[in-house]
């Protein structure tokens, strides 16, 4: 493997464009923090771009510096924001509506916020049934809606002087849908633009309008949007890096933890049981059967990817998992997962972890979102393109090359992070074999 060097990266010059489909709780939440830790009124908790550590050379050496001070990020004092979504409120009437951030957070930067409007977005109810907005293009194509995305994003590059641009789908979750032959090629799929397939969804036209000018894409919802090999194709074909798919933060993330846990001890497990309650435009998309399908194929999978029961039939075979998602209106964005699982031990004896969660959705998305649009900027200057694996860390379900297994486990996510980090500048990754200590 060539040694990469970190004067080969691009310089962060510039206003980072941050485009993203969807104005609601979530991105609300995430340009708010960001404009007051920007003010020095607020800090980044949970962003590991902002206030993450990254070891370098030995434990001896006692090297850990922050990482954005060794990795060439953008400053968030460059990023500018420009937003699409089916309903005309500015960002601060989204951000009050929303019912996330107190007064106290948006009061002082109200100003600001209202100069964020939404532009028209392009929406087809089919895909989700539980939304009514009135701002939506007047297109009659796939080819006119992709034109339309092109031009917002255009007039949005000059009007702010900008330089370079990241893209995150944090619209609401689609309808499920099987994907088509035609998704298996790139010359399959352009032609399926052309005929106005009526399956090809909206966030995929933002993905596709996106990655066609080489601009990095992330999906923080579990649609097919960039996970198919026609859109595979066409972000090698153009320079833009891709990851998805759906922001892992409440119920799912818990998952990724307690799980490893289960399986490093090697206890069996005989069944799991999850539901959630939540009211916010999420929880009211998902209470449409069509659009939890998408989102439940999304939680699943994550159990199997991690216990691997193939490989032990005798702890995992034979485990009952089930998902439940329930709108709530009462309890807004402060959403709580509740578990039950039921796990056995030596000699076959039962034990039960019992886990309740009680979060907040965007809370915990909003650092994801900051870090994926720092890293998706600096993996586009580092001449990265396609799936990038390695930001694994952030979704419920990896993207990966085909035929490889999602990794689920986040300890080994945030390693195969920092790795990638470490070997992008030129350093050596971490082994954590530590023989070089010891007299064998």
């Amino acid at each position: 493997m060539t040694k990469r060097n970190i004067e080969d990266i691009g310089k962060a010059d510039g206003k980072l464009g941050v485009l993203i489909p969807g104005m609601g709780a979530v991105t609300t939440t995430l340009i708010a923090g960001v404009e007051m830790v920007r003010q020095g009124k607020s800090t980044p908790v949970g962003s590991v771009t902002q206030m993450g550590r990254i070891r370098l050379g030995k434990r001896t050496d006692n090297n850990e510096p922050l990482i954005k001070d060794v990795i060439p990020l953008a400053n968030i004092a460059d990023m500018e924001f420009f937003c699409w979504d089916v309903y005309e409120s500015n960002a601060y009437e989204a951000a009050v509506k929303s019912g996330v951030l107190a007064a106290k957070d948006i009061e002082p930067i109200k100003d600001f916020l209202q100069d964020i409007k939404p532009a028209t977005a392009v929406f087809n109810k089919k895909f989700v049934k539980n939304l009514d907005g009135k701002n939506i293009k007047e297109t009659k194509t796939h080819r006119e809606s992709i034109a339309a995305l092109k031009e917002d994003i255009e007039n949005f590059k000059k009007e702010k002087n900008i330089s370079r641009m990241v893209m995150l789908w944090a619209a609401s979750t689609e309808a499920y849908a099987e994907l088509k032959d035609y998704c298996n090629s790139l010359e399959a799929y352009e032609k399926a633009l052309d005929d106005n397939d009526p399956n090809i969804t909206p966030s995929q036209l933002y993905a596709y309008a996106a990655v066609s000018q080489g601009i990095p894409f992330f999906n923080g919802a579990p649609n097919a949007s960039v996970d198919f090999p026609a859109m595979v194709e066409l972000s090698k074909k153009n320079s833009a890096p891709i990851a998805g798919k759906d922001f892992k933060t409440g119920q799912t993330w818990m998952k990724t933890i307690v799980a490893p846990g289960i399986k490093t001890r090697l206890l069996g497990l005989n069944g799991w049981f999850s539901t959630n309650i939540l009211g916010n435009r999420d929880g009211e998309v998902l209470d449409d059967p069509e659009s939890f399908k998408t989102k439940e194929v999304s939680k699943l999978s994550v159990l199997d990817s991690i216990l691997e029961p193939e490989k032990y039939p005798e702890l995992y075979k034979d485990y009952y998992h089930k998902v439940r998602i329930n709108y709530y209106p009462p309890r807004g964005d402060d959403k709580e997962g509740w578990d039950n699982i039921d796990i056995f031990g030596w000699m076959g004896y039962p034990m039960q972890i019992k886990i309740d969660f009680l979060c907040k959705d965007s809370i915990l998305a909003a650092p994801i979102m900051l870090d994926l649009i720092l890293f998706g900027d600096f993996a586009k200057r580092a001449n990265l393109s396609g799936i990038q694996e390695w930001l694994s860390f952030y979704f419920k379900s990896p993207q990966t090359a085909p035929g490889l297994r999602p990794e689920h486990d986040l300890n080994i996510q945030i390693m195969k992070l920092k790795n990638t980090l470490r070997y992008l500048i030129g350093e050596d990754p971490i082994t954590h074999l530590g023989n070089e200590y010891y007299d064998f």
